[in-house]
């Protein structure tokens, strides 16, 4: 796990776990053709025309250039929007069958893992959501 400033088109950093086949293995990442179709985390630019267009800083370098970007600002610039669909499995197919890479991020604190996973072997999406109705269960319990 690290924290990572680039990787976010946002420019925000965020933890990323180092997982291999994940836009965190440095092969990955390179191997990316880059696509921005989802568009969930593009900025707003006025355009040469006076309307409003958008971009993306993992968009493919050339689009982004072309509205007024620079290169530099591509720079280690992952998709979170398709990357981060492709992680729970619902990752997008494209043409020629390009698929965007997972990109699997992670929160500051780690410690309630123990509780889902006490023998420290793998824990499920379904382990997890138990864990976190398990009080409002009993909060309704407790109010009827």
């Amino acid at each position: 796990m690290r924290n990572d400033p680039a990787a976010s088109p946002t420019s925000s950093p965020f933890k990323v776990a180092d997982l291999p086949g994940t836009l965190a293995d440095a092969k990955t990442s390179a191997a990316r053709t880059r696509v921005r179709d989802l568009g969930c985390l593009r900025t707003p630019y006025r355009t040469d025309r006076g309307t409003v267009g958008h971009r993306c800083l993992a968009e493919p370098v050339a689009a982004h250039v072309r509205k007024g970007g620079t290169p530099e600002e591509t720079e280690g610039r992952q998709c979170l929007c398709d990357g981060l669909l492709a992680a729970v499995g619902l990752g997008r197919g494209r043409p020629r069958g390009v698929v965007e890479p997972p990109v699997v991020t992670l929160g500051q604190d780690l410690g309630s893992l123990r509780h889902i996973a006490p023998d420290g072997g793998e824990y499920s999406v379904e382990a997890g959501v138990r864990r976190l109705s398990a009080g409002l269960v009993e909060e309704a319990s407790a109010s009827v």
